[in-house]
């Protein structure tokens, strides 16, 4: 348990950086018998749906900044060999910038928070921060950004973590909770220019809720609403499986409904109970989670045109699982419960759908899923069109965000003390990010070989 003694705190911070100096971040040299990238990312699909794979590996092939989305697994395995601080947070686990992003929260408020955490788990903090900033070096050279430019939006990105961590450490209990980072504050974060890509960003995401995605996804069959067929992307129970295969995982899914219902507060049971199934379909997601099993449930209230779109996602281990060195790591009874524990701890507002089951028997195995809704004002930004002075705003933005979710998910005061009030920190993430781009190129090169092998 963090101790409630701010100067104890303090003297940890600065006893991590004594052991394990802020320069020590600076650069990535792979080890001698590092290991083999694409059979690590390989290995993960063994459990998998095997007809989604090929849409996986050919998501991953488009460039390195794609690959690296789903390469989470290596990128741990590297961070887990360098020296790590020990000043353990619940991570998001997989901090790059595009799991970042616009939804609404229970308050119908529009919030920019990271949104991803299925690989969410307790481990040094810097994780997150070099998982992001790598990600950004990676985004500006697909943007053709040169150099310097790419520096100046990591260094920017590194620096706003940094003094928003220092300024949630000097803060009370209640006001880090508190924190939030809704459309109005975002738009002073990124000032007048920018702040017209997020009213343009925000427009787009407040259209997209379950009544839209309902128009979207269903049509008119036997005079009733069904999920429509975009196979391979969305496929319809009815299309997927024959009759009696059909209903029993139709039975499994309900079976699962029914114990997700019991993981919601009550007056969320009663909201849930208010609707009533209709269908589901099959639903490929993301790039690195293509081959897990996803679901969308169509349900509806008092009539057809009340929709709710349900996404149930399967949950495995994370990739973290094992590699951070935290010592005291919670007992979760399942994976989809940690995820949506990573969750409600680091986002500032989450979901009023957002829960968890675990069921016997979907493809011959017990398995854990957690739930939320599909679409509720969801929107993200278009990393692929920003000028640098666009993605230094936006790295900045991450790396408030970043910090506010580790001010709330580890010692605040300790990891502010253990980054100091100079910039040392950032500008050893610079030559990092540099060094984990080129490894990433690297590792793409020998994926898409790999993959073009094996098929």
């Amino acid at each position: 348990m963090t101790s409630r003694d701010p100067a104890a705190r303090a003297a940890a911070g600065k006893t991590a950086r004594e052991r394990v100096p802020l320069g020590a971040h600076a650069g990535f040299t792979p080890a001698a018998d590092r290991f083999d990238p694409a059979a690590v990312l390989l290995d993960q699909e063994r459990d998998r749906v095997p007809e989604l794979l090929p849409i996986r590996h050919e998501r991953m092939a488009v460039s390195p900044f794609a690959f690296y989305r789903a390469a989470a697994a290596t990128m741990t395995r590297d961070l887990a060999a360098a020296p790590s601080t020990g000043l353990i947070s619940r991570l998001c686990g997989d901090a790059h910038l595009l799991n970042f992003g616009l939804y609404a929260s229970p308050e119908r408020r529009l919030v920019f928070d990271l949104n991803d955490f299925d690989e969410s788990y307790p481990g040094p903090f810097e994780w997150d921060v070099k998982r992001l900033v790598a990600s950004l070096a990676l985004a500006g050279r697909e943007n053709g950004f040169k150099r310097r430019d790419r520096a100046a939006v990591v260094l920017a990105a590194a620096e706003t973590y940094r003094t928003a961590m220092r300024e949630f450490a000097a803060m009370r209990e209640l006001d880090v909770w508190y924190a939030r980072a809704d459309v109005e504050e975002v738009r002073q974060r990124l000032g007048a220019r920018q702040g017209k890509r997020i009213d343009a960003a925000g427009a787009k995401a407040r259209g997209r809720d379950s009544l839209q995605a309902y128009q979207k996804l269903t049509v008119l069959a036997d005079g009733r609403r069904r999920l429509a067929a975009d196979p391979p992307l969305l496929v319809p129970i009815s299309d997927l499986l024959p009759g009696v295969a059909r209903k029993q995982l139709e039975a499994q899914i309900l079976e699962l409904l029914a114990g997700y219902r019991d993981s919601l507060a009550d007056d969320r049971r009663r909201l849930f109970d208010a609707f009533e199934f209709v269908d589901m379909a099959r639903k490929v997601v993301g790039v690195g989670s293509v081959g897990t099993r996803c679901w969308v449930v169509l349900m509806t209230g008092r009539d057809e045109r009340d929709p709710l779109l349900l996404q149930v996602k399967e949950a495995g281990p994370s990739v973290l699982d094992g590699r951070t060195g935290a010592q005291h790591v919670p007992d979760w009874d399942s994976e989809g419960r940690r995820v949506v524990s990573g969750q409600r701890i680091l986002q500032a507002a989450s979901d009023i759908f957002l829960g968890w089951h675990t069921v016997a028997g979907i493809d011959g195995q017990v398995r854990d899923f957690y739930v939320r809704q599909l679409r509720d004002w969801k929107g993200g930004a278009d990393v692929a069109t920003m000028d640098p002075g666009g993605l230094l705003a936006y790295g900045r933005l991450c790396g408030w965000t970043l910090a506010r979710a580790h001010a709330r998910g580890g010692d605040r005061i300790a990891i502010a003390a253990y980054l100091g009030g100079s910039d040392r920190f950032e500008k050893a993430l610079v030559p990092f990010a540099e060094a984990y781009a080129d490894r990433t190129e690297a590792d793409h090169a020998a994926f898409v070989a790999a993959v073009s092998v094996s098929t």
